[in-house]
């Protein structure tokens, strides 16, 4: 019974790989009440996962879905994550820099959660601008321009797309597994093969500290190494926002305003490092 695994990690003990394939499946079928996946994310947001389950979790919620072949691309496809943070509005700025640089970008990208803005809020923001796109017109703008940002698609790790937004509501947000595998799972589902990781430390990030920082980049880089992927992490501050502007619109305004090379701050560094 479900109970039962939840009663097992509320101890601290280590889950199997079927026990956790059970969690993944409860959320993304709807099989397992709301109740139970936040009493486990709970569970785990108190007592932790190993290495090991970290990965084993990632593995199961990136195969809960579609995993995209990007073979078709003709080219190396590379994908970057922020951990986020105020007004880091990184990602309007590196996809088209490097998909005119010659490398394809397929950016899989969220909402905001809790204090931070998500860059699909942001692009929204643009009017017109759709972000929900089957995987055939990924696969088209891929093809066509090179890069492509879009939203989490329902079958695309849909068991993160359910446990996200129990997350955001049971305060399990900060949670280094559940953060990892969060990612992670995305990252490898989206079947890019480089993916660099921005992970932010600071007053205004989930991680406080640099320390906590550090240990959060390499459990998602060991993950990606443990799926054949070449992943590497750099790692940021977030002491300050990286504009003066905050707010979805306001943002993007400060994205172009980098593009156009008006601006040389914060953000602008900061694009220039991950590129």
């Amino acid at each position: 019974m479900f109970v039962d695994i939840i009663g097992k990690k509320k101890k601290g003990e280590k889950l199997t790989r079927q026990e956790i394939e059970q969690f993944v499946t409860g959320a993304s079928s709807g099989s397992v009440p709301d109740y139970q996946l936040s009493a486990l994310l709970m569970a785990i947001c108190l007592k932790g996962m190993d290495e090991e389950e970290t990965y084993e979790l990632t593995r199961a919620m990136a195969q809960s879905g579609e995993i995209v072949d990007t073979s078709f691309a003709g080219g190396t496809v590379v994908d970057k994550h922020s951990t986020g943070g105020v007004s880091d509005t990184v990602t309007p700025i590196i996809v088209p820099v490097l998909a005119q640089a010659g490398l394809k970008v397929f950016k899989m990208s969220g909402r905001g959660l809790s204090h931070t803005g998500g860059t699909i809020d942001k692009l929204e923001a643009i009017p017109g601008f759709r972000t929900s796109l089957s995987l055939d017109e990924i696969k088209e703008s891929l093809k066509e321009c090179g890069a492509v940002i879009v939203a989490q698609t329902a079958d695309l790790a849909p068991a993160d797309k359910a446990l996200y937004a129990l997350r955001d509501v049971t305060a399990t947000v900060d949670s280094l597994p559940l953060i990892a595998s969060s990612i992670m799972s995305k990252k490898l589902a989206s079947g890019s093969d480089v993916i660099l990781l921005d992970v932010k430390y600071g007053s205004g990030a989930f991680m406080k500290n640099r320390e906590e920082a550090l240990e959060l980049a390499k459990c998602m880089v060991s993950i990606g190494a443990r799926a054949k992927k070449r992943c590497a992490a750099i790692v940021s501050s977030m002491e300050q926002p990286l504009t003066d502007a905050v707010g979805c619109n306001l943002e993007m305004r400060s994205a172009l305003s980098v593009l156009h090379g008006r601006e040389k701050g914060s953000l602008y560094r900061v694009s220039r490092e991950i590129c």
